[in-house]
């Protein structure tokens, strides 16, 4: 029996991939549905075949995604995730993060990371496509991922400092090799000073945001990891990999219970330029866990496990 799913979002990125990586891990068929997110109805309109599963990401969808199962006549399993503000108890599953505010239930699942769609599989493919380009640079590999300016705080060249200078501190302490990937919110300025800094060095690479993107090779090849805290998704995926993780912490207050909760978990440390790398219990992939939960929902309701 082929197992189907609706990843169901308003359409940003990181919802996109928490959706799309929660319904690829437990269905064969997997359609990607993006709604607006206010009233009247939305277009698409909720319509058979119905899936299996129906899996809904954001607070603004979790109204449609409800619509949905009704219509459905109960017939579609309905996972949410993140705190839908409302109605929690109509969804079979609700996934939070430790740090929301969601009372826990029998319907809910609280998780240390975010969802994603970072998989062994495509860490392996991006890590044979990039080997001979990263391996070039020496050991041990420092890997680097920068986010950038959020809503409410923006990366400064304060910030850009501080990171390179610990950079700096880190490798020069355990002889190192640097690769770093900003991103397309990482500031134009803050690219610049990195390639200043790091540019011209045989053992370093920045990438330049052209051709293809370094980012999940860096995560699979690196034997440590320091990850800006702006993207919780980023964090959460460099959690994924083989190596130990740090967080540059940037303060951003909407992410500052997520990163104490890791810290205190012993899952990252916050990144001070320490040569030594840090003692942590990674790799962790909340997809993984909330995957099986969900199977055993699908199978106590069709007899097919996925």
């Amino acid at each position: 029996m082929t197992l189907t799913a609706w990843a169901v979002t308003t359409g940003e990125i990181g919802m996109r991939t928490q959706a799309r990586g929660l319904a690829e891990a437990v269905a064969d068929d997997v359609v990607e549905l993006t709604v607006a997110g206010t009233w009247p109805w939305p277009r698409p309109r909720p319509s058979p075949p119905w899936p299996d599963t129906l899996v809904s990401c954001g607070r603004r969808s979790a109204r449609w995604a409800l619509a949905a199962k009704r219509a459905s006549g109960g017939r579609s399993l309905a996972v949410h995730i993140q705190d839908p503000r409302r109605d929690a108890d109509a969804f079979d599953l609700v996934i939070a993060m430790e740090h929301d505010d969601i009372a826990e239930g029998s319907n809910v699942i609280k998780v240390a990371t975010a969802l994603h769609d970072l998989t062994p599989d495509k860490l392996d493919a991006a890590a044979s496509a990039w080997q001979s380009r990263l391996e070039a640079l020496g050991r041990p590999l420092v890997g680097v991922a920068i986010g950038g300016t959020l809503r409410g705080r923006a990366f400064t060249m304060a910030d850009a400092e501080q990171l390179i200078a610990g950079l700096e501190r880190a490798r020069s302490g355990a002889d190192a090799a640097l690769a770093i990937t900003p991103s397309r919110r990482t500031p134009a300025p803050v690219i610049a000073r990195l390639q200043e800094s790091f540019g011209s060095d045989p053992r370093a690479f920045v990438w330049d945001l052209e051709g293809d993107n370094p980012y999940r090779a860096i995560l699979a090849l690196s034997n440590r990891l320091v990850v800006t805290s702006d993207s919780v998704s980023m964090v959460s995926e460099a959690l994924a990999a083989p190596g130990p993780v740090e967080v540059f912490d940037l303060g951003f207050a909407r992410h500052v219970g997520f990163v104490q909760d890791l810290v205190e978990r012993r899952l990252v440390r916050r990144f001070e330029g320490d040569p030594s790398p840090p003692e942590t219990s990674g790799p962790v992939n909340a997809t993984i866990e909330v995957a099986e939960a969900v199977r055993r929902l699908l199978q106590a309701r069709t007899g097919v496990s996925g």
